[in-house]
């Protein structure tokens, strides 16, 4: 049994609310709260190099990298908005509705590889963060980069992030709505002086590349999106049941676009000026280079504090993440745990590691790939709930024992992690980076960067096609009200 209090309530400044499910009467949400939420969680200069790296190394063109960014943000951030319609469903975090779909044993091992999976990418933006600090600092007042400032400024955006995120929903809520507005602003300040500035002509002169090119292009930036999939329910959980599920997946989509697809195009168009800014070890500094220090300055004070919110988010659903794993914390103190990975995974990043992008660049294959197996399953999973009155047992999640609803077989439901488990060494299988080669690697899907979404169709499908789980049979009523008051006195 969980022992994580459900008197817990959202009222205050700070969430004390842990993995439990949200009462109805909490219920307070609206959907337009979403859209700064992911405005704010793709705010990250880093979209400015991936699109560079779309012109330099994948040889696209204007108009080849304006679609590309338009599909990877439908495709990733409309998976985002469709399976986030279930913390709606059952008032939950997705890592403890996952329990439903493998089981509250399963659960734990694709648990256990999305919370890894995401201190790798807390580093990364952790490290993007510090490398704009350093940055400004530079600007201002020519303060070069050197070992023990490195630390000094990654340690502060880590701490920085760790407050934040261990306030819980309603602070990130303020703090993302007014950082859409300050970057909107500065976004088309530098929009425009991109405008006014670039030589056009080069950049409509470019060529076109391949179609091979573009699909690689689209896995490559729509990783991103992918990796905040299991996640979306964490952000819908406080939303009343009658909420639209399609306001949720169109707000979620727009909210992500209106910041990847104009991002990625400048880092595009910036490329003409400056190719070498997607092969910098520093990803951050070349706007330094680009742009007026009156404007460069204030839009990189911006980014950090997108970069930060970003962090923010990623570490508040690794807290459920961790509490349904059976770390016993409260969630602001389990989020701790991924503030001291992320400083120890920057200082290595920054300190050692020879080429920042590249290291990027082959954690995002990786991670797509990591969790689209989660995908098609727990999506199958949705699938089959959705004519259910009662969709989510919220006494059954919290129970981790044997009398759960979602104990099936030894606590593990063997249908998804079958699909799990073969889609993921599949997917891997299919997937080329720079220091990995699947023995499958070489077929148009390796080629096409197109191991994710081959490992969301493989799980998808034999968890179709395999007998849909029996779960248990509910607990008595005597027995669920045992099973409340054990939770709320332990």
């Amino acid at each position: 049994m969980d022992n994580l209090s459900t008197a817990a309530t959202d009222d205050g400044a700070i969430e004390t609310r842990g993995i439990e499910p949200v009462p109805d009467h909490e219920r307070r949400g609206r959907v337009r709260e979403l859209f700064p939420t992911w405005v704010a969680a793709n705010i990250s200069v880093l979209l400015l190099t991936m699109g560079a790296a779309l012109v330099v190394f994948n040889k696209l063109n204007f108009w080849q990298v304006l679609i590309v960014a338009a599909c990877a943000a439908v495709a990733s951030f409309g998976m985002v908005g469709l399976l986030s319609v279930s913390g709606k469903w059952g008032g939950a975090p997705g890592a403890t509705l996952s329990r439903a779909t493998f089981g509250v044993r399963g659960n734990l091992f694709p648990g256990a590889i999305l919370w890894i999976a995401r201190f790798g990418w807390e580093t990364i933006n952790a490290v993007t963060g510090a490398y704009a600090v350093l940055t400004v600092l530079d600007l201002l007042f020519g303060v070069k980069s050197n070992t023990a400032l490195i630390v000094v400024t990654l340690v502060g955006f880590v701490a920085c992030t760790f407050l934040v995120s261990g306030m819980g929903r309603k602070a990130l809520s303020v703090c993302n709505t007014w950082s859409t507005y300050l970057f909107g602003v500065f976004s088309v300040l530098v929009l425009g002086y991109l405008v006014a500035t670039v030589h056009w002509s080069e950049v409509f002169s470019k060529p076109a590349g391949t179609t091979a090119m573009m699909i690689a292009g689209i896995g490559t930036i729509a990783a991103g999106g992918i990796s905040w999939v299991p996640t979306g329910p964490d952000f819908t959980r406080y939303l009343p049941h009658a909420t639209s599920g399609r306001k949720i997946a169109g707000v979620t989509v727009s909210g992500a676009a209106l910041v990847m697809v104009p991002m990625v195009l400048m880092g595009g168009v910036m490329a003409v000026a400056s190719p070498g800014l997607a092969e910098a070890s520093d990803p951050v500094a070349f706007l330094g280079d680009l742009l007026p220090t009156w404007l460069a300055v204030p839009y990189l004070l911006t980014a950090i504090v997108g970069m930060m919110l970003i962090n923010s988010l990623s570490m508040y659903s690794a807290g459920f993440t961790a509490q349904t794993m059976g770390v016993k914390l409260p969630r602001a103190t389990a989020v701790s745990i991924n503030a001291v990975i992320s400083l120890i995974g920057g200082l290595m990043l920054m300190l050692v590691a020879k080429s920042f992008l590249g290291s990027f660049i082959t954690f995002l294959i990786l991670l797509a790939v990591s969790f689209s197996a989660w995908i098609g399953v727990y999506a199958v999973d949705m699938w089959r709930r959705r004519s259910r009155a009662v969709r989510y047992d919220a006494a059954a999640l919290m129970d981790t024992g044997r009398s759960s609803r979602y104990w099936y077989v030894g606590g593990f439901c063997w249908q998804a992690m079958v699909s799990w488990v073969v889609a993921l060494l599949l997917g891997l299988a299919f997937t080329k980076c720079d220091w990995f080669a699947g023995p499958f690697s070489g077929t148009p899907i390796g080629e096409y960067g197109l191991a994710w979404a081959a490992t969301i169709v493989i799980s998808g499908v034999i968890m179709a096609v395999l007998p849909a789980p029996r779960e248990n049979a509910p607990a008595a009523p005597e027995e669920a009200s045992a099973v409340t008051a054990e939770r709320v006195t332990v």
